[in-house]
């Protein structure tokens, strides 16, 4: 069975296989191409080099489509289900949180004295060595 591509696929086969024989030659640079594509009797297979995921891509009507593949699939759902269970248990957890979580007005106050009894004693600290400066500069003649 002979494969008929359309310009399309063929370009991106080419281009495909003109990256992979540039890796081949030696080159330095981390390569680019994520994915290497196969001819096969049924359509192409695209390799993801990262993850070594392998999915079938046929022509349909010029334009390349690619399916995943009955274990990706079943594993994609799997994911899928995890998340759907994470964003379940968040929401649960929202649901809990008070709409209004404002604090009130003595947390307020007593958040402001906390700030006012640090700066001040802060200021404390700074005057300090103000002091200290003055003190080793020459005074001026006052004669």
């Amino acid at each position: 069975m002979k494969l008929a591509l359309s310009i399309p696929i063929a370009l991106l086969l080419s281009v495909s296989a003109h990256a992979q024989q540039a890796e081949t030659k030696g080159d330095s640079a981390p390569s680019t191409n994520r994915f290497q594509l196969e001819r096969t009797e049924k359509g192409v297979v695209r390799l993801d080099t990262q993850t070594g995921a392998m999915t079938l891509c046929r022509d349909e009507d010029g334009v390349l489509a690619c399916r995943m593949q009955p274990d990706e699939r079943a594993a994609y759902e799997e994911e899928l289900e995890r998340l759907e269970k994470r964003v379940t248990a968040l929401e649960e957890r929202l649901s809990h949180t008070p709409p209004n979580a404002l604090p009130t007005d003595e947390e307020v106050d007593r958040s402001l004295s906390i700030m006012e009894r640090f700066l001040r004693t802060f200021m404390g600290i700074v005057g300090e060595f103000q002091d200290k400066r003055d003190a080793q500069k020459p005074q001026p003649d006052r004669t």
